[in-house]
């Protein structure tokens, strides 16, 4: 008999027996079948159907959800088998896609076997574990051993009885892809606990095998599609309704997630080259207020009659201190991205857009040219396409410029995620880039203006999406060496809590804020950080600002780990960006102000030491167009910068200072 569907069988086991009821007849008929579990490219499929026939996969029960989300068995359409774009338009976040069809998007064919049914192949189920809830065991002593599988919305399966063994080999099979642990309310009772939280089922529109192992394969894209709701999951799948529920050890989740996310467990006593901070008095905080954003009228003040910007640093603290009105950006992006050069000409700037325009086509032919033979030989051109077109129809969907079907903007951002493969072959398309483009592209309104500024973000933010998360890890020991001067006693709450790590920071690092803030806050959030001031990591300090505000809530209620998870995920889209920058701006200027500030300090801030920082340096103080504080050394460190590698030495970049024009 040939399989039920295309993959590797990990477990088979034959006398699996249905129990039907047969009419008005008190026995009930034993249906035999054999029970296999798959192991596909993207999914794990469960399988059962009888011994006896080969089946039609249309007549595969598979369950459904209609638009009132009620699930229904029926058969698998042959028409609908492959879901288009147009069932994928629902979403309950930006960063979720929820699709229709909840337990089998792909059709499961029997290879070339003939197909035959009859009254029986009703009974035939299939299922993928990522809609697996819960399996239900016999007690022991109570004869054959039976499982009973609870899907999702709680649909039952039948109980499948193992006339010739018992189902122990199973489990344990299917503990290599889902984690299973015993209920609190009956022992009987396996949960898996990667199904529990409804925000969690729903992370990647793709079946997965589990959150474990998709970290261990690919923590990026696991992180990217899962990361953002994995503190739900935590949170709800260890408490549960019970609260003896809540008694679990939240050690054991925070070594789940240090394991889960290979070289990225954080301890400064143990991090070569990271001295530990002791309790500095950083003296008072200065109040900071934000200006209104640059003007068009300020703008080309600003501006020779060549087009030349007459006062990049003037420019800049502007835009640091109050953002750019939206008619500006377009232009001005393009400047604070290095796109344009800030002493450029018109007549160059425009020389540069037509080379650039050129070289883009260039790259872009040589993806659109691919034959389809070609693309059937070239793996990982098609892994990119397919990553693509699945992140770009879930991005930023509840924006008017990406909204509806067969929108342009959507054509845009997979073209241009598409030509960046062929602009860095060796980083590819990794999911969350997407999230990065948006943005820009929405600002741009330009293919390849939003190309090449992408471009060279990208080249800011490639080592967060690198295989080995070097980026990743040592911005959380830079932004774990920032708080604990802060606050101290803050940081030693969090480690009590075995939050220490900062796992629950990682997604504000990885795409710089996007899904923190609402899209409008997230234009004005990126063109201050791009101004690179006050400081070197200043969106570290950012992060520090959105802590220290949550910080009273967190230890007065006395949060362990799962509920700092959860309260920090939900954060998301509840803050005032503008309350987050002047807090930020303001514990910039309370650290340089600093005397002694500790050398892993200065070092994560780009400063060559603490004296250079203060008021009585011979840099001095400016009053910005805002009125707050600048100090020309921190804005632009012409020196050389110790930053922090991986194994704690340290390495120096030379930054050459701009030349500042005179007032």
């Amino acid at each position: 008999m040939a399989g039920p569907a295309s993959g590797k069988v990990v477990y088979e086991q034959e006398g699996v027996f249905i129990h039907s009821s047969s009419g008005n007849d008190d026995q009930d008929s034993l249906l035999s079948g054999i029970l296999r579990v798959i192991e596909k490219e993207t999914e794990v499929i469960v399988d059962w159907r009888p011994v006896d026939e080969s089946l039609d996969s249309s007549n595969i029960l598979y369950a459904r959800k209609d638009s009132s989300s009620v699930v229904e068995w029926a058969h698998t359409p042959k028409e609908k088998a492959v879901r288009g774009p147009e069932h994928m338009n629902s979403y309950e976040a930006e960063w979720d896609m929820v699709n229709t069809v909840s337990f089998k998007k792909k059709p499961h064919s029997n290879g070339d076997a003939s197909i035959h049914t009859n009254g029986e192949s009703k009974w035939s189920f299939l299922f993928s574990l990522t809609d697996l809830k819960s399996i239900k065991q016999n007690k022991e002593g109570m004869g054959w051993s039976y499982l009973v599988f609870c899907l999702k919305d709680d649909v039952v399966l039948p109980a499948l009885h193992f006339h010739h063994g018992d189902s122990s080999l199973l489990i344990l099979s299917l503990k290599k892809y889902v984690v299973l642990c015993e209920s609190p309310h009956d022992k009987r009772i396996l949960v898996n606990y990667q199904s529990i939280s409804q925000s969690f089922e729903n992370l990647l529109d793709e079946p997965t095998y589990g959150l474990i192992q998709k970290l261990k394969k690919d923590p990026y894209t696991a992180t990217m599609g899962g990361f953002s709701k994995v503190t739900n999951f935590i949170f709800d799948s260890l408490r549960g309704n019970d609260s003896s529920a809540q008694q679990r050890p939240p050690s054991e989740m925070a070594d789940f997630i240090s394991d889960a996310i290979p070289g990225l467990k954080i301890n400064q006593q143990e991090e070569p080259g990271f001295e530990v901070i002791t309790r500095i008095d950083l003296g008072k905080r200065p109040e900071v207020h934000r200006r209104q954003p640059v003007s068009i009228e300020e703008w080309t003040k600003n501006m020779d009659s060549e087009g030349r910007i007459l006062n990049a640093d003037s420019m800049k603290q502007m835009i640091f201190k109050g953002g750019l009105c939206h008619a500006l950006r377009k232009e001005v992006w393009k400047f604070l991205l290095g796109y344009f050069s800030w002493n450029s000409t018109k007549e160059e700037r425009a020389n540069v857009q037509k080379r650039k325009t050129d070289e883009y086509f260039r790259m872009k032919l040589q993806w659109k040219s691919v034959s389809e033979e070609q693309e059937k030989r070239n793996y990982r051109l098609r892994d990119y396409r397919s990553l693509i077109e699945k992140d770009v129809n879930r991005t930023d969907r509840t924006n008017k410029f990406y909204e509806g079907q067969d929108n342009p903007g959507l054509i845009l951002l997979h073209d241009i995620l598409m030509t960046y493969c062929m602009y860095d072959f060796d980083l590819g398309y990794v999911q969350g880039m997407s999230d990065l483009l948006s943005p820009i592209l929405y600002v741009m309104e330009n293919e390849v203006d939003a190309f090449w500024c992408f471009a060279l973000y990208m080249d800011q933010m490639h080592q967060n999406f690198e295989e080995q998360m070097q980026g990743m890890k040592t911005q959380l020991i830079q932004l774990s060496t920032l708080l604990r001067l802060l606050d101290s006693e803050f940081c030693s709450y969090l480690e009590s809590q075995d939050s220490g790590y900062l796992y629950f920071c990682f997604r504000w690092l990885l795409i710089r804020f996007k899904r923190e803030f609402s899209f409008q806050d997230i234009l004005r959030l990126w063109e201050v950080m791009w101004t690179e001031l006050p400081c070197q990591n200043f969106h570290l300090l950012i992060c520090c600002a959105i802590l220290e505000s949550e910080k009273q809530q967190i230890m007065e209620k006395h949060y362990g780990f799962n509920e700092i998870l959860k309260h920090i995920n939900e954060l998301s889209m509840k803050m005032n960006v503008e309350e987050v920058l002047c807090k930020a701006d303001a514990i910039s200027i309370q650290m340089m102000n600093c005397k002694e500030l500790p050398q892993a300090v200065c070092e994560v801030l780009g400063l060559e030491n603490s004296a250079m920082t203060t008021p009585d340096s011979d840099n001095g103080e400016e009053e910005t167009a805002g009125g707050g504080i600048h100090h020309a050394a921190s804005a632009h460190p012409g020196l050389s910068v110790p930053l922090a590698t991986s194994n704690g030495t340290k390495e120096s970049t030379e930054q050459e200072a701009p030349t500042v024009a005179a007032d």
